[in-house]
């Protein structure tokens, strides 16, 4: 069961909070702990509470601190949309929320409300949150001022547009729809939306969508003269009182807001009349304009008059003052608990409570987003702290990935080379590194270069190597670091900044050895698309194995991927799909599925299957309609090396991804090669994939 769910508009005034409070209403009925969070509020709070926040925190009365929960105001989240810095959002949204979802049995999100500036970001913005939180989601679309087809359209787009990025959107609520429009929305949008889709279609309530008194003096500010016990006064009807009186009395309606100047002594003794006799409607209130205020006589009058309805006198003219009023957008606020039961009457009243509970319980997230997916790797590598030996100290992005590893607190350091220069080399970077998880040793006159040194004669004597050779080559960063690891002193290595591959993983060839039934050593890398995380294998050490090395291969990469956090959906790829073609390289890789089918059957794996078929829906569906794997394949499995290195590098460079790796399998303890242009990026996050893949020992 998915532990939080995202209410999402298009558009301002939808109506979310409606959906809000029925939403938690219903949860509250199923867990003892709902959290609230709402990533991007409209003011600093200094300024301004949210209304939704304060409505849901106090009614329900939630257990969370305001600040708990948002994590940015809408400008500052503006400024980092419009300096092309939405890494940095999400990353501190994933943040905010994962602290918050530990402690609560059941999480609300909320979009944004698409008032003020920046709307044209907000959309995108709010399909991307819910993506990188994994929460499926609750669309809301409005109809006020829309014709039928227009609700249908704009629903069936938004839609669209959350579909497109793999967002689950779980129910569709059209909400403010004309009473005369309800049957017809709902017949339209039944048969264009996916079965499984819940749609409610709310007709508009004049009790939740009018403003009240209170809000109307909020929204116009001026001086409340009297009747401030009736604030609550809900305001259907405005009329301007700018006529004689008996015209006057014709355009009174129920729960009437009154506009006139201040003089309009006339009008403001007959609508007081008016709202004492049983002849006429209620009367919800009086604002006097053009900053004046009745004569004393008058006030005299209305002062000693048993029942006064609200009366606020404003410094603006009639007709400006009636434009702000048509302005006025009501809220629920934590004080009108009217609106607030009726809220929720009506979310239960529209929606299939049973349906959505339903929903939500069967709901899976369907995959995992780099920001996710890195977030997951610094919490998993801080959960148990490891040592990392990195055997590089002569160059400058091992040392910058090396103080912010050791700035953000997550694993101890060995870092070998001279101690002088490494040091003087923090300090020309203008590095400041804690040296409680940071050592600096030199091969040669360590401490335990002796013990290596026999240890390593001992374990190769019988390939040859003598006394001598074994000192010679403990001098070697890579073999001291790799034997570092093998003795316990690390849990892990990374190396290959300035060494090549075979540099660095043949001492681990030599003495740290495969695990029980791996008999091939290979790798995979985590390419981190813009929507999603897939693993590559083998793009950097095999260079062309046999079918069943390319199963064992396959096998290692959907475990790597399991213990990541990602689905294994294996495609062992190839020039063709399914039986369609022919010749050695294919056939090979068909040996190698059905081999991973009888050592694995627990994996879905498809192959041969062509890159498109894979990763593609809509090619995956036409080329093998019957296939788990086709069109969501999370696990690519290349034939050869020449094809999975060029293939990664190409997807890297021309979508922005971020490849993480290659991450090495197959090994008995790890040990990680780095590419020689690698970045302080790449370093920093091998090493906490490193740092994991010893939690296993």
């Amino acid at each position: 069961m998915t532990k939080s769910i995202f209410i999402a508009t298009a558009e301002a005034y939808s109506g979310k909070s409606v959906i809000a409070l029925g939403l938690v209403n219903m949860l509250l009925g199923k867990a003892q702990k709902i959290g609230y969070f709402k990533p991007i509020i409209n003011a600093d709070p200094q300024e301004q509470l949210d209304a939704h926040i304060e409505t849901i925190r106090g009614h329900f009365q939630l257990p969370i601190a305001y600040e708990d929960t948002y994590a940015y105001t809408r400008p500052a989240a503006l400024r980092l949309l419009e300096a092309d810095n939405q890494g940095e959002l999400i990353d501190t949204i994933i943040r905010k929320y994962k602290q918050l979802e530990d402690q609560y049995d059941f999480m609300v999100v909320e979009g944004s409300d698409f008032v003020g500036q920046g709307t044209a970001y907000e959309f995108d913005s709010n399909i991307s949150i819910a993506k990188n939180l994994g929460t499926p989601v609750l669309l809301i679309i409005s109809g006020t001022g829309k014709t039928t087809a227009q609700a249908v359209s704009a629903a069936l787009t938004a839609l669209r547009n959350f579909e497109a990025r793999e967002v689950q959107v779980l129910a569709v609520v059209v909400n403010k729809v004309g009473s005369e429009q309800v049957d017809d929305v709902r017949e339209l949008l039944r048969g264009q939306l996916p079965e499984e889709i819940i749609l409610a279609v709310i007709p508009e309530d004049k009790n939740l969508l009018n403003p009240t008194m209170k809000e109307i003096h909020e929204q116009l500010g001026g001086t409340l003269l009297f009747g401030e016990h009736l604030l609550a006064n809900q305001v259907d009807n405005f009329v301007t009182g700018a006529m004689q009186v008996p015209k006057f009395l014709n355009y009174l309606k129920e729960n009437v807001l009154i506009v006139t100047p201040g003089d309009r002594g006339d009008i403001i003794i007959c609508a007081l009349q008016a709202n004492l006799s049983a002849s006429y409607p209620k009367v919800a209130g009086i604002v006097l304009t053009a900053d004046s205020v009745p004569e004393e006589p008058i006030m005299r009058l209305i002062e000693g008059s048993q029942t006064v309805m609200p009366i606020i006198a404003v410094k603006t003219g009639t007709f400006q003052t009636s434009a702000q009023l048509w302005a006025t957008q009501s809220r629920i606020t934590p004080d009108n608990r009217k609106k607030i039961d009726l809220a929720i009457q009506t979310f239960e009243r529209y929606v299939d409570v049973p349906a959505l509970d339903q929903r939500i319980a069967a709901f899976q997230s369907a995959g995992i987003t780099p920001h996710m997916f890195q977030y997951r790797l610094l919490q998993w590598a801080k959960q148990q702290r490891r040592h990392i030996v990195l055997p590089e100290g002569n160059d400058d992005r091992i040392l910058r990935a090396a103080a912010r590893l050791l700035h953000q607190d997550i694993v101890d350091l060995t870092i070998l080379g001279n101690p002088d220069e490494i040091t003087a080399s923090f300090k020309r970077l203008g590095l400041a590194v804690d040296n409680s998880h940071l050592h600096l040793l030199d091969p040669e006159h360590s401490d335990q270069y002796e013990d290596y040194a026999q240890t390593f004669y001992e374990l190769r004597k019988a390939k040859g190597v003598n006394l001598d050779m074994a000192y010679d080559l403990l001098r070697d960063v890579s073999y001291f670091g790799s034997m570092m690891v093998y003795k316990g002193h690390a849990n892990g290595m990374v190396s290959g900044a300035v060494h090549t591959t075979q540099h660095t993983i043949r001492p681990a060839l030599q003495f740290i050895k495969t695990k029980p039934g791996v008999s091939v050593v290979s790798s995979v890398f985590f390419m981190c698309l813009p929507d999603r995380v897939a693993v590559f294998g083998d793009c950097a050490v095999n260079p062309n194995p046999t079918a069943e090395q390319l199963a064992e291969i396959a096998i290692s990469s959907a475990e790597s991927s399991q213990r990541f956090g990602i689905e294994p959906r294996v495609a062992l790829l190839s020039y063709s799909s399914g039986t369609s073609g022919e010749g050695a390289d294919v056939d090979k890789v068909r040996k190698a599925t059905q081999l991973v089918k009888e050592k694995r059957p627990d994996l879905k794996v498809e192959g041969p299957i062509q890159y498109d078929a894979a990763v593609d829906p809509i090619v995956g569906k036409q080329k093998l309609p019957n296939s788990e794997v086709a069109g969501q394949a999370s696990v690519l499995i290349f034939p050869d090396l020449n094809t999975g290195n060029n293939t990664y590098k190409a997807v890297q460079r021309e979508t922005g991804a971020l490849a993480i790796g290659p991450v090495l399998q197959g090994l008995n303890k790890p040990v990680n090669d780095l590419s020689r242009g690698c970045t302080v990026d790449d370093v920093f996050n091998t090493v906490i994939i490193t740092a994991i893949q010893s939690q296993n020992g």
